[in-house]
Parts: C-alpha cells; sequence; structure tokens
C-alpha cells in the first residue's frame, strides 16, 4: 500500500512537471517568435506610427528582446526610442517574469524526462489520456474568453502579474508603445493557446492510443 501511494505521488509530481514545462515552453516559443513581429509590422502597418525605418525598427525591438532574454544584459538601450523611468521599470519587470519562466522550463526539463521514460518503461502512458484531456479544455476556454474582450483581458492580465501601474505608457514619454500595439499582444496570446492546445493534444494523443490498446486487448 506504502509503495503504491509512494508511485501516485511520484507520478502526480512527474505530472505536474510535465504541465508546467508544456506550458514554460510555449510561453519561450512566443516570446522570441520575431517572425510574428516582423509579420504584424507590416499586417498592423506599425511603420504609419513612427518616424524610424522598418530596419532600424527591428533592430530595436531585437535589442529589446536580448535585454529581456538575457540575464547579463542588464541595461535598457534602444537608440531610437527613448524611455522614461516609469517605461523602463516596467520592461524590468517584464524581464522578471522571461527569466522566471525559464527556470520554471529549466527545472521542470529533467523530471518531465523521468516521468515519461517511467510511463514507456511501465507501459502507462494511459495516465496521461485524462489530464491532458482536460487540459484541452482551458486554452479554449481562455482563448474564447479573450476573444469576447481582449481590450478586459488584457488589462487583467496586468492586474495579476504587474504590482504597478508602470505598464500603462504615455506615447509622448515612451513612444516605444506605438510601436508595440495591443493588437500584437493578442496575436501572441494566440500563438500561445494554440502552441498549448497543440502540445496538450500530443499527449492525450500518446495516452489515448494505450488506452485504446488496452480496451483491445481486454476484449
Amino acid at each position: 500500500m506504502k509503495k503504491i501511494s509512494s508511485l501516485r505521488l511520484l507520478e502526480t509530481i512527474g505530472l505536474i512537471c510535465l504541465f508546467l514545462m508544456l506550458i514554460s515552453l510555449a510561453i519561450a516559443i512566443t516570446i522570441n517568435f520575431r517572425p510574428l513581429y516582423i509579420w504584424d509590422v507590416s499586417h498592423l502597418n506599425i511603420l504609419e506610427q513612427t518616424d524610424v525605418s522598418k530596419e532600424q525598427l527591428l533592430h530595436n525591438y531585437h535589442l529589446l528582446l536580448d535585454f529581456l532574454n538575457k540575464p547579463w544584459v542588464t541595461e535598457l538601450s534602444l537608440p531610437d526610442f527613448p524611455m522614461s523611468q516609469a517605461g523602463a521599470g516596467h520592461f524590468y519587470d517584464v524581464k522578471k517574469l522571461f527569466l522566471l519562466d525559464y527556470a520554471i522550463l529549466f527545472i521542470t526539463v529533467i523530471p518531465s524526462f523521468l516521468f515519461l521514460r517511467h510511463l514507456k518503461k511501465t507501459k502507462r502512458f494511459f495516465k496521461l489520456y485524462q489530464p491532458f484531456q482536460w487540459g484541452m479544455i482551458l486554452p479554449v476556454v481562455f482563448g474564447v474568453i479573450m476573444l469576447m474582450g481582449f481590450d478586459r483581458f488584457f488589462v487583467t492580465f496586468h492586474e495579476l502579474f504587474f504590482t504597478n501601474d508602470d505598464w500603462l505608457f504615455d506615447p509622448v514619454t515612451d513612444p516605444i508603445i506605438n510601436v508595440l500595439p495591443e493588437t500584437f499582444f493578442m496575436h501572441c496570446f494566440v500563438l500561445f493557446f494554440l502552441l498549448i492546445e497543440v502540445f496538450f493534444l500530443l499527449f492525450f494523443l500518446l495516452g489515448k492510443r494505450q488506452v485504446s490498446t488496452k480496451k483491445i486487448a481486454s476484449n
């Protein structure tokens, strides 16, 4: 009985690590998917909101991502976009969230791998079926809520993850906000939810295949 309880505990921890790894991986891919911004520059006519060229804009965007992604880059300096103290403060807060995401991804990769290896060895992939079946519902629910009112969703997101109002940029003092329109962030969320749905679907199908095999064997 004690052995079974320990196994369930370890599998629960493994499942949690797997979920966290997939979510943090989806976030990491989304925030680094530069082609999305390049596409939005044209699709959203972002260049109409600034005097810089496309090459200058993308150079500044890459510098911003370098600052947000790299722990050793401690100074935010965008040559074509002056920034207020509050604006810079917000990006420092965003950087902390980026690094937290990478930390979660790094911490959960090995436990997730060991968990999946355990499931393969013991032929227990069916344990993934129900959790990921339920998990696939959440991206759809949040996606629908987001699309029904992205303004409210966007504000709520910032209220949950930030403890100040530095994210309320003034275009006069922080012109960077003119080239980071809200619609771009909506596209980022859409990409994130799609990635999560695909990741969850893959593990759901992996579990379902073994569930189906077990049913056939029992018959």
